[in-house]
């Protein structure tokens, strides 16, 4: 038996598409997986130190860890609509200025962070050196900025559907300018594996991944119990909309329209220099 240490979050979508796998509701063979749920950014700092053997992550910390870690197909957050949002307390005259803003984000590896970045460095190059960032957890930031702590948000998660209860507006869906900007569907979170766990294993690993989604998709009121146990939100309708918007075919496979997708996205990274470049394929089963 052969026990790998699985990371991901306590988001709906994630313990929606890992449900299966952990409790024994599908034959996992001689692999043994030890879940261990943490935010995001956690997790994306545990994978920079190569502490796990297969973890959810963000995009842009991925594009970090290329050399020791590659990307599997099943299991991720990638589609159209759910981008992350740059909201605020206020509108005066109905028209915002980034310059000399304290901005709250969810974490230096977050593609919502990256996402931020580029759109700045292609929009607002003169105002990128008065900005201010916060790095806070996620489901605090929108508190911060109704208390006035930050003078704008870049929230993710199941705050796409509740920030409107904190009185705030937004001002930017970054999804929507990357769709605007490229055409393709937006990569947010993904699912890695070492390369040092080798091939068989690896993919052994994926496909066990794509079997946990179809299960879920087959049965999704029994992984209910689970979700809300670990959700920040209890609401029935919010976890129905955050699993439906951030579970869908790119989960099950990311497809090719999904692989252009990624490259496109760090190789606008790395022309900025925000991640280093690497000669890595992204997939076990890829050339480039």
């Amino acid at each position: 038996m052969r026990t790998l240490s699985l990371g991901y979050s306590p988001c709906p979508n994630d313990t929606f598409i890992f449900y299966a796998l952990v409790h024994g509701k599908i034959d996992v063979g001689d692999l043994n997986f030890k879940e261990i749920l943490l935010d995001v950014e956690t997790l994306n700092q545990m994978a920079v130190k190569g502490a796990l053997d297969i973890t959810k992550v963000s995009y842009n910390a991925f594009g970090n860890l290329r050399e020791d870690y590659c990307l599997l197909r099943s299991g991720g957050a990638l589609g159209r609509g759910c981008g992350p949002l740059l909201v605020v307390r206020s509108l005066e005259s109905g028209v915002w200025s980034f310059k000399n803003k304290k901005i709250a984000i969810p974490g230096n590896l977050t593609t919502a962070f990256l996402l931020l970045r580029l759109y700045l460095a292609s929009t607002h190059n003169s105002e990128l050196q008065t900005l201010n960032f916060v790095d806070m957890p996620f489901h605090k930031i929108m508190e911060a900025v109704k208390k006035g702590e930050a003078d704008a948000g870049l929230i993710i998660h199941e705050g796409r559907f509740t920030y409107p209860s904190y009185g705030l507006k937004k001002i930017m869906d970054l999804g929507e300018w990357w769709e605007k900007e490229t055409g393709l569907p937006i990569p947010l979170g993904c699912i890695i594996a070492k390369r040092s766990l080798g091939n068989v294993i690896i993919s052994k690993a994926e496909r066990l991944i794509r079997e946990s989604v179809l299960y879920a998709m087959s049965r999704r009121d029994e992984p209910k119990k689970y979700i809300k146990k670990h959700s920040q939100e209890l609401n029935d309708s919010v976890i129905c909309e955050h699993i439906n918007l951030y579970v869908n075919d790119y989960s099950i496979d990311i497809g090719d329209d999904g692989i252009i997708a990624v490259r496109k996205l760090l190789d606008m990274a790395e022309e900025r220099g925000i991640i280093k470049k690497s000669a890595k394929p992204l997939c076990i089963n890829l050339d480039s």
